[in-house]
């Protein structure tokens, strides 16, 4: 029987630099709660949840892997399936993937294509909208949303909207798809009143998405497809086959197949969308006191107006200042006029080329079995807290160049070192030499935390060498 649920796919896959240094790559910015007390990830699973809707799809890179899976438990959604991209190959690879697995069962099931990390305001009508795509999907139509503009953004592509299509309420022929314009342009287009933001979202049939791509894409779904021939289980993950993936061009479903497509339809819509691109953005949807300001976390305002303000550490104090952001993070502070929101991604390629951990990594690095924070770094040593919720334990390891000593200060660790088992509690230590093979278990009911202080000639994480991991990454 056929399944007439439609099948949300969620891409995960962006790295958010215009929010740095909150979203970075090791955490972007679907995996923080940005706009309510739930991450944007979470926030964008919910829309998609009830009787008509199948559990999700997630296609996601292999470092967020068990983050995502957390999260989407947390939130309580249950049997999404998470596919893992080997490389980044943007939009349509990604969804080509979910398509021909969704096909495998109902190559007539609808699609909803979504990306992680938007906001949206009025779910009552999102769904409105979504019934009058799904019944374009139907016909076999290559649906997207058009959201009406608020505003003339020149951080956002646009659509043309063409005639009404019969017997199809809600939903129109799209004209055209435009790149995104200068301010001049955005002023027109916004007043126009035929042209809509581009929302990235789509609805089709994967039969449908099969076809457009063997027509205008056949290279993608060439290599897509073998991937997915040669996927396998990973735990509870999907990882797609390396090199048959790789070999697929790099491209956006909107060029690969919306705008060379003859079945492009677009639904217009006033659902309270954005893309969440910009700490001017956040400014937008925030919470504002009397004078405008946005204000998150320890912070203290004085005379300040129209700020967006956000302290994840220390205290923030504001003083006079109009129109700016301030962001604080432990170890990293962005200051700038707000509509200056689109230049921060300058900043963080300009760490990038320094080579500055700053530009990718948080201070707090999160990994399947909990997460360690560095607290000192000096000349051959560092120290780092780790934390390893229980019955997570980490990779069978040893190091070439650093010899580790681990003090308990929470919780009950049972530690392996070379041929020995030893149960360390609280107040107590274990030395671990250079070369020793070891790994850390918690056996116990409470979170595990520890102070590690590594020594040696090199310190780097990738002096691992890994004998054995339940996570797969020996």
């Amino acid at each position: 029987m056929t399944d007439t649920r439609i099948v949300p796919v969620i891409l995960s896959g962006g790295s958010g630099t215009r929010l740095w240094p909150v979203s970075r790559e090791s955490f972007p910015k679907q995996l923080w709660p940005l706009i309510s007390e739930r991450t944007m990830i979470q926030e964008t699973a919910l829309r998609a949840t009830g009787p008509e809707f199948a559990p999700p799809i997630v296609v996601c890179n292999q470092e967020h892997r068990f983050l995502i899976a957390e999260q989407l438990r947390a939130a309580g959604i249950e049997g999404a399936r998470i596919v893992l991209e080997p490389v980044g190959r943007n939009s349509a690879p990604a969804i080509a993937a979910a398509a021909l697995l969704v096909a495998e069962e109902d190559p007539d099931a609808v699609l909803w294509m979504m990306a992680a990390d938007a906001s949206i305001a009025d779910l009552p009508a999102l769904h409105t909208a979504l019934t009058a795509a799904v019944a374009a999907a139907h016909t076999g139509r290559v649906v997207t949303f058009g959201m009406k503009p608020t505003a003339p953004e020149t951080g956002y592509g646009y659509i043309e909207v063409g005639a009404p299509l019969a017997d199809l309420a809600g939903v129109h022929e799209l004209a055209r798809f435009m790149e995104k314009p200068d301010a001049a342009t955005a002023n027109t287009l916004a007043a126009s009143g035929r042209h809509l933001w581009n929302s990235g979202m789509f609805v089709f049939t994967a039969r449908t998405l099969i076809g457009e791509l063997q027509t205008h894409a056949p290279q993608v779904l060439a290599a897509v497809s073998a991937s997915v021939l040669a996927r396998h289980s990973d735990l509870d993950f999907i990882r797609l086959g390396v090199s048959e993936f790789a070999a697929s061009p790099n491209i956006s479903l909107d060029y690969a197949v919306a705008e060379p497509t003859d079945r492009a339809a677009v639904v217009p819509a006033d659902i309270g969308w954005s893309d969440v691109g910009s700490w001017a953005a956040l400014w937008e949807l925030g919470n504002k006191d009397s004078a405008g300001n946005v204000a998150l976390g320890d912070v203290v305002l004085e005379g300040a107006e129209n700020c967006y303000v956000r302290s994840d550490g220390m205290l923030a104090a504001v003083v006079g200042l109009k129109d700016v952001v301030l962001v604080v993070t432990e170890d990293a502070v962005l200051a700038m006029s707000r509509d200056a929101a689109q230049d921060v991604k300058k900043v963080v390629d300009r760490l990038k080329a320094a080579k500055r951990k700053q530009a990718t990594t948080h201070n707090r690095v999160y990994r399947p079995w909990g997460f360690y924070e560095s607290l000192i770094e000096g000349d051959r040593f560092q120290v780092k807290r780790i934390v390893v919720p229980p019955g997570q334990k980490l990779s069978l390891q040893k190091h070439h160049h650093r010899a580790e000593h681990w003090v308990i200060v929470n919780g009950t660790a049972l530690v392996t070192r070379d041929n020995e088992k030893l149960t360390v509690r609280e107040n107590e230590s274990v030395y671990l030499p250079l070369g020793c093979v070891h790994r850390l278990e918690n056996p116990g009911r409470i979170p595990l935390t520890l102070i590690e202080v590594q020594s040696g000639s090199y310190l780097g994480e990738d002096d691992i060498v890994r004998i054995e991991d339940t996570y797969g990454r020996a």
